[in-house]
């Protein structure tokens, strides 16, 4: 399947009845641009946007959330957040990050709207849980306490109005300690005996599932949990066809409508979903039956630690199964896009409608975009690369997207991917180097050499295959600016270690030269894998830098210099950016109003975009 193509989906509305005992489950630039008359307080004005203009996959589907920014590790789950009587949808993808869509009813479009990238600004670790803990109708939230313990955020809303307050850094035992929850293992709560009290479970590396149970509050109102056993029902599981065990995640469920909740569990080790079949009763669930891959007739197939999660999606009075794909023991670049799955249920055969749930521009992993006119159209297309293509993994891939709109209202069309020599991590950059109008490529790879395409309209053609090469590191990431102000574009290159080499354009605007000039940018650095991005942000007529990075995100560097001779001082980000981990900066005028918008490769695959 390509990578932006996916089932298409008819989403109806649909219900699911929330009880207090039960638990819902788990869930950088061609030339560089000059902002005339920009103050910062306008340039504090970016704002996201998950859809500011049409973007059409290979198929001409129009992608319902192209700007969301992708996924590689999607931790899902559903719950009535504003208790209108339907399921909204959280996924988690990064570290403290929530990503939140309202469910808008069976008479929208698109039934799920957008958000939030943080819900509530809540600090979540590496999991979520949104369950009922203190039985009073709406849902309070659990989530990781680093390093591997259970924050308790207490809703002080109500069911139509949360409001997450913290009340507990850790869940306590009965004596007062601290419980441990391994981070690699994401638990779950359920009343799980129909008793009325609430019953922790938290899954262990060596395949084996803890079961504590509600004995109260302490005077603070914070439920307290006593151990019953670390081997609940003698559970383990194991990989297929040894011995091994792995990180986990579970969820509960009636899903035969016997009347008692099943156990689904997903292992590191595990390509498939295992259902455990509760053969007992509510009040006295046996567990001890054989472990089996799910759904039974066609059982899931992927690279392993898939999060399960159930919702009744199309309303008709049973469940339906959703799965992100975390990545276990099969080779994880397999799912760096397809990665979310939703097996739909009619009376109690499941079947597979998409594996991307949320439907985004999604290219797999570490995507660099670039802008430029590719066509001699006069209007900004749109390519996006990758680290390694998932269907392709021997090489990156480039992907096309066609503006077919016009200069000032773009759309974007995925016109398939540039046919360039195997390589990974490639890097793009477009600019007209030779002054025939069209925008030739500069690119970038892992090796740290930077290679020469002509734009002949009917594609690009190999120039030099070096034009020239980082003197120290490796994973080039070119951008093109006037750095010095004598009108033709010098070349600046992101590099492993994360600092930036400069080589100046000794040559002319339409037949440059470039050469190295060592220790250009002092002052510059970022925790490895620099990426830069130059804008004149504040408007004071010289360029300022931004740098994505392995670690901080994106790093603003403020010009403190002049256009002539710039010098660069790392200053806090002017405005408010959704990234985290090896993230791509890049500014470009697409609607030709003479701003830039500012979009971000992510680590994920995908885009963020940003207006002012």
């Amino acid at each position: 399947m390509n990578i932006l193509q996916k089932l298409r989906l008819e989403m109806p509305d649909y219900s699911l009845v929330l009880l207090p005992f039960v638990v819902l489950f788990l869930i950088t630039g061609c030339t560089s641009l000059q902002n005339t008359g920009t103050s910062n307080s306008e340039s504090e004005g970016y704002r996201q946007h998950i859809n500011p203009f049409v973007v059409y996959a290979e198929d001409e589907t129009a992608i319902d959330h192209p700007f969301i920014g992708g996924s590689n590790a999607p931790r899902p789950q559903f719950a009535d957040i504003d208790g209108d009587g339907d399921p909204d949808f959280f996924v988690q993808e990064q570290t403290d990050e929530l990503i939140y869509f309202e469910h808008l009813g069976n008479n929208a479009k698109s039934p799920l709207k957008w958000r939030s990238n943080k819900f509530q600004n809540l600090d979540i670790g590496e999991w979520f849980r949104f369950v009922d803990m203190d039985q009073d109708g709406d849902f309070d939230l659990l989530a990781e306490q680093p390093y591997s313990y259970i924050r308790y955020y207490r809703n002080e809303g109500d069911a139509e109005n949360p409001n997450f307050v913290l009340a507990a850094d850790s869940l306590k035992d009965v004596n007062g300690e601290p419980i441990f929850s391994d981070r690699q293992n994401i638990p779950n709560v359920t009343d799980i005996d129909c008793d009325g009290r609430l019953d922790l479970f938290i899954g262990s590396l060596d395949g084996t599932l803890a079961r504590y149970e509600s004995v109260g509050r302490d005077e603070n109102q914070i439920p307290r949990f006593k151990l019953l056993t670390k081997r609940f029902e003698d559970i383990e599981i194991v990989k297929q066809f040894g011995t091994m065990h792995g990180a986990n995640t579970m969820a509960f469920m009636d899903i035969d409508s016997d009347g008692d909740q099943d156990l689904f569990w997903g292992d590191f080790f595990e390509p498939s979903i295992l259902l455990i079949e509760n053969t007992g009763t509510c009040e006295n669930p046996d567990f001890r039956g054989e472990p089996k891959p799910f759904p039974p007739s066609n059982p899931v197939q992927t690279s392993g630690y898939n999060a399960p999660t159930l919702a009744d999606w199309e309303g008709d009075g049973d469940v339906d199964l959703f799965l992100g794909v975390l990545g276990g023991a099969y080779n994880a670049n397999l799912t760096l896009s397809d990665n979310l799955y939703f097996f739909e249920q009619e009376k109690g055969d499941f079947s597979l409608q998409t594996t991307q749930f949320i439907d985004m521009i999604d290219v797999g992993d570490e995507s660099i975009p670039a802008t430029g006119d590719l066509d001699g159209d006069g209007d900004m297309d749109l390519l996006l690369a990758n680290k390694i293509d998932p269907s392709n993994q021997n090489t990156s891939v480039i992907y096309r997207f066609e503006n077919r709109g016009t200069t000032s209202a773009p759309e974007f069309h995925l016109t398939g991917t540039l046919d360039l020599p195997t390589a990974y991590h490639y890097a793009p950059v477009l600019a007209d180097l030779n002054g025939d109008g069209l925008d030739d490529l500069l690119l970038g790879n892992w090796k740290g050499n930077i290679a020469l395409f002509t734009n002949t309209e009917t594609g690009f053609k190999l120039e030099t295959q070096t034009i020239t090469e980082l003197e120290r590191g490796s994973n080039a990431v070119p951008t093109l600016a006037d750095i010095d102000a004598d009108g033709d574009l010098d070349l600046i290159v992101g590099e492993s270690g994360g600092g930036l080499q400069l080589f100046r354009n000794i040559g002319s605007e339409g037949s440059p030269e470039f050469s190295l000039e060592n220790d250009a940018f002092p002052n510059v650095e970022v925790q490895h894998r620099s990426a830069p991005a130059f804008y004149d942000i504040d408007g004071d007529g010289d360029l300022d830098l931004f740098s994505g990075s392995k670690i901080e995100g994106i790093v603003f560097f403020e010009n403190t210099g002049t256009p002539e001779l710039p010098q660069f001082t790392k200053k806090p980000m002017p405005f408010e950016v959704a990234t985290a981990q090896l993230t791509a900066p890049h500014f470009t005028d697409l609607n030709g109003d003479g701003i830039a918008e500012f979009i971000v490769g992510t680590r994920g695959g995908g885009l963020l975009f940003y207006r002012n």
